[in-house]
């Protein structure tokens, strides 16, 4: 990620951080014109870190948190934008880096649909309607990723999402976050990193996860969990009727 900001003309990386303890000090001292920080980090995380690091400069979260809850606290606390990894390319982060540190407020659609659902959004979010361009790309983006997904699977009828379907698997909230990673494409080695446990942990989960989905793959997994595939024997999802 560093390399990739640093190779683009007028962006220079002037510091990083392990944690967010580190990102407090190192913006303390550089005065960055932006910031990008996770949500989950060792020591000191994000969430934690965000209220401060907001005093310093504009916070720009990008993180696989897209649960709408965690997006609306990082705007609570005063996140200036949210990015969901899976849901833009390499030049709609360039883009956003920008946008953030000329005043705008970047969100992938995820984001915007949990952001924009706060009791008082307009006021956190209402840049978008003002500056919609860049919003505008990368939830065509997450769009389009969504579409691709759903016109490589056979079953092209399936629900994407739905009351019931992932309740039906019953995976717990750790196997349910590890089953996300895995769908965003990470590899159990990226896993671990992002979840800080240890790859022979992941592959328990991973092996619990799959026979609770009935899968035998890791794509299998994904179609059914994503819902662009049925459960085995043709069964249709609870409360669908598909």
């Amino acid at each position: 990620l560093a390399a990739l900001l640093a190779s683009r003309p007028g962006i220079e990386v002037v510091a990083q951080a392990a944690d967010g303890r580190q990102a407090c000090e190192a913006a303390a001292l550089h005065r960055p014109d932006a910031v990008l920080l996770d949500v989950r980090m060792p020591g000191v995380d994000g969430m934690t870190a965000l209220p401060y690091l907001v005093r310093l400069a504009p916070v720009l979260m990008l993180t696989y948190s897209g649960e709408a809850h965690i997006v609306q606290e990082a705007v609570r606390r005063g996140a200036s934008g949210y990015l969901v990894h899976g849901e833009f390319t390499a030049e709609q982060l360039i883009a956003a880096v920008r946008d953030i540190a000329a005043g705008g407020r970047p969100f992938t659609a995820t984001a915007a649909t949990a952001a924009t659902a706060l009791a008082a959004p307009a006021r956190g979010v209402r840049d978008l309607a003002d500056h919609p361009d860049a919003y505008l790309r990368l939830q065509h983006s997450a769009l389009q990723s969504q579409s691709d997904v759903a016109q490589s699977s056979p079953e092209r009828s399936a629900p994407a999402a739905g009351p019931g379907r992932r309740e039906h698997f019953r995976l717990s909230r750790r196997e349910e976050e590890v089953m996300e990673l895995i769908a965003s494409g990470m590899s159990n080695q990226q896993i671990a990193a992002s979840c800080f446990i240890s790859e022979k942990t992941v592959k328990n989960h991973i092996n619990r996860i799959f026979a609770k989905l009935q899968a035998s793959s890791r794509s299998e997994a994904i179609a059914l969990w994503l819902g662009t595939a049925r459960p085995r024997g043709g069964a249709p999802w609870p409360g669908t009727g598909r």
